[in-house]
């Protein structure tokens, strides 16, 4: 599809489905994305074991005001509510696996709607699900089942990845099969800069190629020797590439490491790093 076809097209989705740009995934008002940095709440998993409610408020006491979910710590969807509210924080989204999706995908939307999220994210897929392109086509196709699922519970739908989806198969890279084969109107995209920087992929080239659909990112930076550091840290170029992803449709951008030696040191550094950044 031509790209002045494809806007066209993105356009008409925004008017016959308004939830996707205004309700799920809207800024707040006149705030930026780094008005309103966020966090994984994977970074910080082990603190919320030991004390959820105050790791919560930790997090918005260091200046957070958005998390994103990877698990409840066996909270219920009212609880996790309650307990964000409390903190002063919103939690746009959430990730989730494929196997909840595919067990009873009406339930899973419903739990993360009444939880206060706005949009449900696949995290992760194993080898098994991707060995083939074939097998890439299938993922989209059910995505958009998944999507439609979402989108009756108020919900948007989106995927993360990581390096595996800009690795070719077949000489096809896979990141595209996922972006032409949905539904812009249904399928979000959350772009893990790290993740596609260690592919050896250009983040922007992939924003610019398909505006709009990349809503989310995550903040992850990259040392020299390719280990993952706090946010500002490494060596990505943070401030041109999220200068121009505003410009492209991010509207949410979620600090994160993956297995942080200090997880609140970690949160602390990237919020003071990332806040102070010109974009």
């Amino acid at each position: 599809m031509q790209r002045r076809e494809w806007l066209v097209r993105m356009g008409a989705a925004a008017v016959a489905a308004p939830w996707l740009v205004r309700r799920p995934l809207e800024a707040a008002a006149s705030a930026t994305p780094l008005e309103r940095v966020g966090i994984q709440l994977y970074s910080v998993r082990s603190l919320l074991a030991q004390d959820f409610d105050g790791t919560l408020r930790a997090l918005a006491a260091i200046g957070y005001r958005e998390v994103e979910f990877a698990g409840w710590h066996g909270r219920t969807p009212a609880q996790v509510k309650t307990a964000v509210a409390a903190a002063g924080l919103a939690a746009p989204s959430a990730h989730v696996d494929l196997a909840s999706f595919r067990t009873d995908p009406a339930r899973l939307c419903g739990e993360h709607a009444e939880a206060g999220h706005r949009a449900v994210v696949i995290a992760w897929m194993s080898p098994a699900e991707r060995k083939t392109l074939d097998d890439w086509r299938r993922r989209a196709e059910e995505f958009t089942r998944f999507a439609e699922a979402a989108r009756r519970a108020g919900l948007a739908f989106g995927y993360h990845n990581h390096e595996f989806e800009f690795v070719p198969v077949e000489g096809t890279v896979p990141f595209e099969v996922l972006a032409s084969a949905t539904d812009p109107a249904l399928v979000t995209l959350e772009l893990d800069l790290y993740w596609a920087t260690v592919a050896g992929a250009d983040p922007l080239a992939w924003m610019r190629r398909w505006p709009g659909r990349v809503t989310m990112v995550h903040v992850k930076d990259r040392s020299a020797d390719g280990r993952m550091v706090d946010v500002g840290a490494g060596t990505i170029g943070f401030d041109a590439l999220l200068r121009e992803a505003r410009r492209l449709g991010l509207r949410h951008a979620f600090v994160e490491h993956d297995n942080p030696t200090d997880p609140m040191g970690f949160a602390r550094a990237s919020y003071g790093w990332l806040s102070r950044r010109d974009v």
